[in-house]
């Protein structure tokens, strides 16, 4: 049967297909649909956990167990997940085991763009790298049989346009892959400084075998020979691309399994071809290699360094063709920046922020991250999952230490909190900061598309499950002051607020409601009773002061003949806006 599917949802399919049994993962896009598809299939079980680091320990685990296992994250998720990643090649496998890493060029959804080919060599892994939804899933099945055969984990990379871009599938059956039995063993299994000496001398020679299987025993590898005048290296997308613009009038050697760098491969094409491009995405990993190898490429020096590849700069950089473009008058264009959804309960909390002019406030990774922008400007600083916390704690020692009086506020969402947030707050109580952090809890990971998290208690498989309750995490580990407050309550955060800025120890604001487009379950509804209302504005009473503006909302427009205009069709009815007008102008639709 043949189907449509993303690179995400064939990349789950290639694992149901290889007999995985185990995966792990941390929602990520763009590899959050990985695991997500795995989990209706029944024969995998499949979890979120609370950090990429986690996943890859509890793959590693799975994989130690005899089973095939695989963990998915996005790229910087796997900045988290080094550590077991490195130690585990060397160690070598039990069950098969592979960690996806989509990667994001041209930062779509990330704050970097890091090319994690050269983790594969840092931590010398194999490497394999599909160019559509059909690869992505066979390319799997056959990272497994690598694994095994060699007996190493395998890096397996993908990136945002075939993660979320479809192609034809088509499918076959599960093979089901008998567990392999497992029998403890220290010497392997055990990464004492003696045991890794040894497994790095194995590892080595492991990657000499990996070479010569590149080059000349795999069928991922493969050359398109149509004529002599133009050869091009790719991989990846950049493939795709290349096959767009050059079509039938060059070679190709497309290189599915990117290391160990086929050597001799490349020799073979570079010999059969006059003028030889290599045309990859962000870095120059495979061009540095075969230059290194004394081959004459044209890569970089044409081809961009940063942003994301397509076919059009393929063309204009390589032949000089440009295509032409619809003009547009930029006067007629419309800004439209990302901002926070009607109703967000992150809106409150960054509206009060935003009026506290001696404030430091550093941000996270999330949906949140939107308090930086305008009109709320409610943010000084983002860094990484759970620098939140840990930032503010380096801004406190420093403005204690120089004699600045600011308000400190740290702030992390619910998700975040449990990925990284914790260790940060504990460095906050042992060290003596007088910062305010605040945990956004809005009952789901929400920037990632609604996955579950320790807090929502529900697994991935959609099982009830223990909620993690954050207020006891944080009086556990040393806060003494901590208020949960609705954020839709803009006098119930500014008391918090207030209260807790003149103390001289570490305190934490829990701010509580479930996100605006969350799907609520029915205890949710009776919990946070949850009622369906609208806000309009009383013409007669709005003065035209654009109060209700500045709390950012996109339901609220604003017209200089009437004065301000609510939305009711994607109003929610938060009432923050109702809270903020001073002439109580803001009212309940119908009544």
């Amino acid at each position: 049967m043949k189907v449509l599917m993303t690179g995400n949802e064939a990349t789950a399919r290639g694992a149901y297909e290889a007999g995985v049994t185990f995966a792990s993962a941390y929602p990520g896009t763009p590899s959050t649909e990985i695991l997500e598809n795995l989990a209706n299939y029944k024969e995998v079980y499949s979890e979120w956990t609370p950090n990429e680091k986690v996943a890859i320990e509890v793959g590693v685990g799975a994989s130690i167990a005899g089973a095939r296992s695989l963990s998915a994250m996005k790229h910087v998720g796997l900045n988290v997940a080094a550590d077991p990643m490195f130690t585990y090649a060397y160690l070598g496998v039990n069950g098969g085991y592979v960690i996806v890493t989509a990667d994001d060029p041209g930062l779509h959804s990330s704050q970097n763009e890091q090319d994690n080919r050269y983790y594969a060599r840092h931590a010398k892994m194999p490497l394999i790298e599909p160019s559509n939804s059909q690869e992505a899933k066979d390319f799997l099945k056959e990272a497994y049989k690598i694994s095994e055969r060699f007996d190493v984990p395998v890096l397996f990379r993908l990136t945002t346009r075939i993660c979320h871009s479809k192609s034809v599938v088509e499918l076959e059956e599960r093979k089901e892959v008998e567990k392999k039995p497992y029998k403890r063993n220290i010497s392997k299994f055990v990464a004492t400084p003696a045991a890794c000496r040894k497994h790095h001398v194995e590892l080595e020679e492991k990657l000499k075998k990996l070479e010569d299987f590149s080059s000349n025993d795999t069928w991922l590898n493969r050359e398109e020979i149509n004529n002599s005048e133009i050869g091009i290296i790719t991989s990846g997308i950049s493939y795709e691309y290349a096959k767009e613009i050059f079509g039938n009038e060059a070679s190709y050697l497309k290189l599915g399994m990117s290391f160990p760098i086929p050597k001799e491969k490349i020799k073979n094409f570079s010999s059969k071809v006059k003028k030889l491009y290599v045309i990859e995405e962000n870095e120059p990993f495979l061009e540095t290699e075969i230059k290194a190898m004394g081959i004459n490429v044209i890569g970089k020096e044409k081809i961009p360094l940063t942003g994301e590849l397509n076919p059009d700069i393929i063309a204009e950089k390589l032949l000089g063709k440009e295509n032409k473009k619809i003009s547009v008058n930029p006067e007629m264009i419309v800004p439209r920046p990302p901002t926070l959804c009607s109703g967000c309960p992150h809106r409150g909390l960054f509206f009060e922020l935003s009026k506290r002019k001696n404030a430091v406030i550093t941000g996270d990774i999330g949906c949140y991250t939107l308090g930086s922008a305008d009109p709320l400007n409610a943010m000084d600083t983002v860094i990484c999952m759970g620098a939140g916390i840990s930032a503010a704690h380096g801004f406190s020692k420093v403005f204690e230490k120089s004699g600045e009086e600011k308000e400190i506020f740290g702030i992390v969402g619910d998700s975040t909190f449990f990925h990284s947030g914790i260790t940060s707050l504990i460095d906050i109580v042992y060290n003596k900061s007088k910062v305010i952090s605040i945990i956004l809890d809005n009952r789901v990971t929400g920037m990632t598309g609604h996955q579950e998290n320790p807090g929502t208690g529900y697994t991935l498989m959609g099982e009830k499950t223990e909620e993690i309750d954050i207020e006891a995490i944080v009086k556990a580990v040393g806060i003494k002051h901590v208020k949960t407050v609705d954020p839709n309550k803009l006098d119930e955060v500014r008391s918090a607020i207030n209260e807790f800025t003149v103390l001289e120890e570490p305190s934490v604001i829990i701010t509580k409601w479930p996100c605006a487009l969350k799907k609520l379950r029915e205890e949710e509804k009776q919990k946070y009773k949850i009622k369906t209302v609208r806000y309009q504005v009383n013409h007669e009473k709005c003065k035209k002061c654009k109060m209700c503006l500045k709390v950012g909302c996109p339901s609220i427009s604003f017209d200089k003949n009437v004065g301000s205009i609510i939305d009711i069709n994607t109003c929610v009815g938060c009432s923050v806006c109702a809270q903020v007008c001073p002439f109580d102008a803001i009212e309940k639709a119908g009544v």
